[in-house]
Order: structure tokens, then sequence, then C-alpha cells
């Protein structure tokens, strides 16, 4: 339980194996013989790559900043549910420590001098470009799920169920109908089933009755 715990989400437990982040992940499941982008020519897994890293680039980093460098939001959620699990004084110790980690991040890619409507401005750009390549398909390539829908799901998901002070970044998704759908999509066809308590989450119903713009 301590190594689950001190693992980044996300993560899995196999045998005496725990591995966690989605790179370390796609690789185990690479060398034990599995590959969702397996049947991808080269063209498309470099377009795949290119999607990804704007993901990371973008979505991943604006959810950084929301949560840490806008007071509002790190004062009246982040720092508390970050320390939640820890004891009192280390869970106010850790949040700061977390907080100047990411504060010197932003600051070194260029991103500490940007305000909320800017960050949300690349948010929106993001999933415009998202929302274009997926189109009207069930997922970004042909028919079946490849890495690029596990991360887009796991960050838009994120998104459009966590509470935050305002609801201006979930918004921005909520303007894209064929994102929510895919959301919708890959929760019903992968998580559903799984876990019976999950489709009943007040975050789950949330989303599945949320009317796409």
């Amino acid at each position: 339980l301590t190594v689950v715990a001190e693992c980044k989400p996300p993560f899995i437990h196999v045998g005496n194996h725990v591995v966690s982040e989605l790179g370390p992940i796609v690789q185990f499941a690479k060398a034990k013989g599995h590959s969702l982008s397996e049947g991808l020519d080269e063209v498309q897994k470099a377009e795949m790559k290119a999607y990804m890293e704007l993901v990371n680039n973008m979505l991943l980093t604006a959810e950084l900043y929301i949560q840490w460098c806008d007071d509002s939001t790190s004062s009246k959620i982040t720092r508390s549910r970050y320390g939640s699990p820890y004891p009192w004084p280390l869970n106010h110790i850790l949040a700061y420590q977390k907080q100047w980690e990411i504060r010197r991040k932003m600051k070194a890619i260029g991103w500490a001098g940007k305000n909320l409507e800017q960050v949300y401005e690349d948010v929106d750009q993001c999933c415009q470009a998202l929302s274009q390549r997926l189109g009207n398909q069930s997922y970004f390539f042909n028919r079946q799920p490849t890495e690029l829908d596990a991360l887009v799901f796991g960050h838009l998901f994120t998104i459009l169920t966590t509470q935050l002070t305002n609801d201006a970044l979930s918004e921005k998704v909520k303007n894209y109908e064929n994102l929510v759908k895919f959301c919708r999509r890959v929760e019903q066809n992968y998580f559903e089933e799984l876990d019976h308590e999950s489709r009943l989450s007040p975050t789950s119903r949330s989303l599945r009755d949320t009317p796409p713009k």
C-alpha cells in the first residue's frame, strides 16, 4: 500500500509489479506482447505521438497551472487535497513544497507570466485540435482505442468531473460535443462494467448527464 500511495497516476498493479504513469505502463504492456497501436502504420504512429505531445504540453501543463498557480484554486482546493493523506504538519509542508516545485517548472517553460484567460485559451486550442482529429470517429485512429485515446480520456474525464472553484475549465471541453461523447463512450465501454459503483458516482452521473454544447 505504501508503494502504491507513492505512485503517480495512472498506475497498474500486476503481481509483484507496480508500474506508474502512462509511458512506463505502455512499455510494460508492450514487453508483455500487448500494444494498442500495433495496427497503425508508421505515419499514423508518428501522428499519434505528436498528438500525445500536444496533450502533455498543453492540457497537462494547464491543469498543473490552474491547480497550483491560481491562488484561489490552490488555497481552497489543491493544497488541502494534496496533503490529505498525511498528518499535520507534514500535509502543509508537502503541499507547499509541491506548489513551489510546480511554480518553478512553470517559470522554466515560460508559463509563469500567463494569466488564467491565456491558459483557458491554450486549453481551447488543444481541444479544438483534438476535436478536429477525432471528427465523427469513435476513437482517434480506426475503430479501436490507442494510447492516445487513453491519454486524452484521462485528462478530459478529469477536467469534466473534478470540482474546482469555477467551471471555466470544464466548459472549454464541453464546447466540443464529440469530445464529451468520446469520454462517455470510453467510460461506458471500459469502466462501467468493471465498477458498478463508479457508474453511480456523482462525478460519472454529471458527465453522463452533461448536455453537449
